[in-house]
């Protein structure tokens, strides 16, 4: 009995980090409408730029932040500003087709620049990338995974107290709503939607600080990434930061009690899940969509 509260608890704190992976991409699709395919290869760039500078020039990871996280939120604002507000222009399906195309171009730049080896962060934190508090016998919290949980809630409370708190915040809110009308009262569109561009990349480099610490990682690594992104957004309900938490947690508990089924199970369990909820959210808006219909012809 207790190793399955193990596994329950692990796939808990697991789910923190699904859920910071997931942040980022849920909060672009709900402020811009666009899935952004080259999440997880920016994932994997802030890694390697994590990697580089705690092997070459000394920093401590969590501390190289400072330079890596900001460099992240140049990188949201140019991304906007060059590729998904122009793509935006073509559609719903432009925008997917060019982030797709950009994760192709950055995962081959990571690979002729750093070579197909694997890298870690874990040799530069020490004990902390193994190390853990042993609540019984059977149940054991790693260090590292319980802060990367902790970092989850902050950052989704701070994403939800900035947008409802701040006037940037509501400025997003409003352009989410409608962005062709919020330049009736003084909102520049374009601005906001660079700078939520910004803020989900400062995510996305968190997010890869926790990928290099807690796993390898290679050019290549960023596709898994994404998906796991994607399948906790969609279980937890896209656009919601909340719901990202909870698809994370969904999504880890699911592949922790699978892999203690059986060893190939960790993967599968999880897309099983992710499939059962997109249809079961699938067959209720197609129940919204006939019921409203029905609704209209009544009135």
């Amino acid at each position: 009995m207790m190793i399955w509260v193990n596994q329950i608890v692990q796939g808990i704190l697991l789910g923190g980090y699904y859920a910071v992976i997931a942040c980022g991409l849920s909060f672009m699709f709900s402020v811009m409408r666009i899935i952004n395919l080259a999440h997880g290869s920016l994932a994997i760039v802030a890694a390697f730029g994590l990697y580089v500078l705690a092997d070459q020039f000394g920093f401590d990871p969590f501390g190289a932040l400072i330079i890596v996280l900001p460099a992240m939120g140049v990188i949201g604002w140019v991304l906007q500003r060059t590729i998904l507000e122009r793509s935006q222009r073509g559609g719903m399906l432009v925008p997917i087709l060019s982030t797709f195309g950009l994760s192709i171009v950055i995962d081959n730049l990571l690979f002729e620049h750093f070579g197909a080896d694997t890298r870690s962060l874990a040799p530069y934190i020490d004990e902390l990338s193994w190390d853990s508090w042993q609540l019984t016998d059977d149940i054991s919290i790693g260090k590292l995974a319980a802060i990367t949980f902790v970092t989850a809630v902050l950052i989704l409370g701070g994403l939800q107290l900035f947008l409802t708190r701040t006037q940037l915040g509501r400025a997003i809110r409003a352009t989410a709503e409608d962005p062709d009308t919020v330049g009736l009262i003084g909102i520049n569109a374009r601005r906001v939607n660079a700078a939520a561009a910004a803020i989900a990349m400062l995510t996305v480099g968190v997010a890869g600080a926790f990928l290099g610490m807690r796993a390898t990682f290679d050019p290549y690594a960023g596709g898994p990434q994404l998906i796991f992104a994607f399948e906790a957004a969609v279980i937890g309900g896209a656009g919601s930061l909340w719901g990202t938490l909870i698809g994370g947690i969904v999504l880890g508990v699911a592949q922790s009690i699978g892999a203690q089924i059986n060893p190939q199970g960790f993967l599968i369990t999880g897309h099983v899940v992710f499939l059962v909820v997109l249809l079961a959210r699938l067959h209720v808006d197609e129940i919204g969509t006939r019921f409203r219909k029905t609704m209209r012809r009544s009135a």
